[in-house]
């Protein structure tokens, strides 16, 4: 046989076995995007769901996050694409509350005979959220294990202000269910977080049971991490020089405070709207900083930091960031930061806060 024939034949071979890699190849890209395709679909609305969805899911469903990392979660509006997003999902998992109100409204306008949903607040008891300031301007939460009131904070007590927000207290107030509103950031108590993590381990093991265990095992492993989280928070508190947190922002930690027996003074109420806290406010704040000697002023992830840095330059003191976890940056998102990573970055904050 001629060289030159020899050299057609393998250029066949060569070409034959090019075309049958590339068919392959092919025909094994699509299997994975078919099996991706076979995944559970997850669809969620904010940061707490996806990191707990993802934990406890792994790389068994596809998870979608619908607020954006940096993104302002009250201000948010769904898009035509989120809510097909939601119509094709398994599993939508959403908090409930007043900035989730436009779900039920999505829920009741799409098929969701073949969607299963799981809202936050039905997985924890909730807590009434602080909507009235303190005499002062300020919002400010008090228990009974404070003993220095100044004369002040007697006077706030007398005028109904300073509220100690335990459930049986509100029986006597004759509010009525539609009048209640409750605080959505169920999360950033670790316990509340432990309970919200079994809840999806439960409904994933239901959509998808023959990946049960590895579900189970996902779920065991966060657990005993924020188990882990919560221990080192109550020895904190425990030794702790003071009880009272100072929050020159909004405050989403009501559930958290409530949790570890805190006390609170914040510029602004739960997760108002309000951009600029008043003389009175800021006055007052400044004042119980330097009494207290309160050493660190707090602000909360995604702020602008105006009032902290405003409290920490009039007072002397030094302003650090306890995370809600609400929502985080685009450059946090992609370095992989976690509900559990973010909760060990606040046991040093809080540590520092308190000492």
């Amino acid at each position: 046989m001629s060289k030159k024939k020899v050299g057609i034949i393998a250029l066949i071979i060569i070409i034959i076995s090019a075309v049958v890699m590339v068919f392959t190849y092919g025909i094994k890209n699509k299997q994975v995007v078919v099996s991706e395709d076979d995944k559970m679909k997850i669809v969620v609305t904010s940061f707490p769901q996806y990191d707990f969805a993802r934990a406890v899911a792994g790389d068994k469903a596809n998870i979608q996050m619908l607020i954006k990392p940096g993104v302002e979660t009250h201000s948010y509006e769904p898009t035509p694409d989120d809510i097909q997003k939601i119509q094709n999902a398994d599993l939508f998992i959403y908090t409930g509350g007043e900035n989730d109100e436009w779900v039920e409204g999505i829920l009741d306008s799409i098929d969701t005979s073949s969607l299963k949903t799981l809202k936050l607040e039905d997985c924890v008891d909730l807590i009434e959220e602080d909507e009235t300031v303190g005499l002062e301007g300020v919002e400010t939460h008090s228990h009974s294990h404070n003993h220095d009131h100044d004369d002040e904070h007697d006077h706030d007590n007398e005028e109904g202000h300073d509220h100690d927000h335990d459930e049986d207290e509100h029986d006597g107030h004759n509010h009525s269910s539609t009048d209640i509103e409750y605080d959505e950031h169920v999360w950033t108590s670790p316990l509340n977080a432990i309970k919200i993590v079994k809840k999806i381990n439960a409904e994933l093991d239901k959509i998808d049971s023959k990946n049960a265990d590895t579900f189970d095992n996902n779920a065991e492993k966060y657990i005993s991490e924020i188990k882990d989280i919560d221990s080192q928070i109550r020895d904190i508190v425990k030794h702790a020089k003071r009880k009272t947190l100072v929050f020159g922002d909004r405050f989403p930690f009501k559930y958290f405070v409530e949790e570890y027996g805190l006390d609170y003074k914040a510029a602004f109420p739960g997760c108002s709207d309000e951009m600029e806290p008043s003389a009175e406010t800021v006055s007052y704040l400044v004042n119980f900083i330097r009494k207290e000697n309160i050493p660190v002023v707090l602000y909360v992830e995604l702020s602008n930091q105006k009032v902290a840095d405003t409290l920490a330059n009039e007072t002397g003191t030094k302003t650090m960031c306890l995370n809600s976890a609400h929502n985080l940056s685009q450059q946090d998102f992609d370095k992989g930061v976690t509900y559990v990573s973010i909760m060990k970055e606040n046991i040093k904050t809080l540590k520092a806060a308190l000492q």
